[in-house]
């Protein structure tokens, strides 16, 4: 496999998701035949949206968006996927909180902005939805009446992530707290794509299922969380990715794009990074020195498994976060220390 590698520095910050743009008057105003959006893992959404963009010369570039989202500035952080519906792009945080926990609520947001607006003068805006631990609620739910088994989470994991969370809550006197209970799986939201019905297909990191394999969920009503009067979406179901874990190891999803054809692509491997203190790992090591996968699939028509396809082996890789197919080629975002990596294959 031959993979080409462009690098850009973006303030010492790493980058997570790859989403094509789509408008064209964009690309046009700056100069370019095609790009990307990504956002930035340190800091809060707005802060953290960037465009990665082949300019008409054939040369790249990256351009930090200035963005506003208004009473909600600065109390998000760890945007980590992105998706298009209805002519907005979707930034969904992981939900979840520092490799040693516990949860944070600032990461159980979901953002969305129009493409159009990032050419206007001023600042981006950008609408932010805090759902106070709503959408941890909706999927744990979904998955007690999953027809599968979730990966027991370990004493310590559902100490420091469940127990520390709602000890802090309780202390602080935060009504989120009632949306946690003791035997709550903590979620690690890592991909997100929208489904031709509207749903919103979750892809899970953490938790992945009793055999090791990747969990994705599905939700109705994201939209609505932006109305006046806020509807919280529902979870409707739950699916597993087969035919694609190795044997003895634990994969989550790391990335995800819906293609032209009905189907999806993904990325998928470690639960957690290696040496960075993850209590996850500590739990299941089976999960850390996991390598990349570029797997295709398509949703099943009944039931709950889903039968997946490999692409490609993306092995020494460990830290793919974002993944794209345009133009007959393949893209990947890679999280490393202080710089965005962009592959090409």
């Amino acid at each position: 496999m031959t993979l080409r590698l462009l690098e850009f520095v973006i303030g010492c910050n790493e980058a997570s998701d790859l989403l094509p743009v789509r408008s064209a008057t964009l690309l046009r105003a700056h100069g370019a035949r095609r790009g990307f959006w990504t956002v930035l893992d340190e800091g809060p959404v707005e802060h953290c949206l960037v465009l990665l963009l082949e300019l008409d010369d054939g040369t790249w570039t990256a351009h930090h968006v200035a963005a506003d989202a208004g009473t909600e500035n600065g109390r998000t952080e760890d945007g980590e996927a992105l998706a298009h519906h209805d002519g907005w792009v979707y930034v969904f945080g992981s939900h979840f909180g520092s490799k040693a926990g516990p949860l944070r609520p600032r990461r159980a947001f979901v953002a969305r902005f129009r493409e159009d607006d990032a050419m206007r003068g001023g600042a981006l805006p950008v609408q932010v939805v805090r759902n106070r631990f709503r959408i941890h609620r909706a999927v744990n739910d979904a998955l007690l009446k999953a027809p599968f088994t979730p990966l027991p989470p370990g004493d310590r994991v559902r100490s420091v992530f469940i127990g520390e969370t709602v000890a802090r809550g309780t202390a602080r006197s935060k009504g989120w707290v009632d949306r946690l209970v003791p035997d709550d799986l903590p979620l690690n939201v890592e991909t997100v794509a929208f489904t031709p019905a509207g749903t919103a297909l979750l892809g899970l990191r953490f938790p992945v299922t009793a055999d090791g394999e990747p969990i994705l969920v599905e939700l109705a009503g994201v939209p609505g969380m932006f109305e006046a009067s806020p509807a919280w979406p529902e979870a409707l179901g739950t699916y597993v990715l087969t035919g694609v874990t190795q044997p003895g190891e634990l994969a989550g999803f790391r990335a995800f794009a819906a293609g032209a054809d009905g189907g999806y692509a993904a990325v998928i491997g470690s639960i957690d990074a290696l040496g960075k203190g993850s209590v996850l790992l500590e739990d299941h090591p089976a999960g850390g020195d996991v390598t990349s996968r570029h797997v295709r699939f398509r949703l099943p028509d009944a039931g709950h498994l889903i039968c997946g396809e490999l692409v490609a082996d993306l092995a020494p890789f460990h830290h793919v976060e974002g993944l794209a197919e345009l133009d007959g080629s393949c893209f990947y975002v890679t999280d490393e220390d202080h710089r965005v990596a962009l592959w090409v294959r």
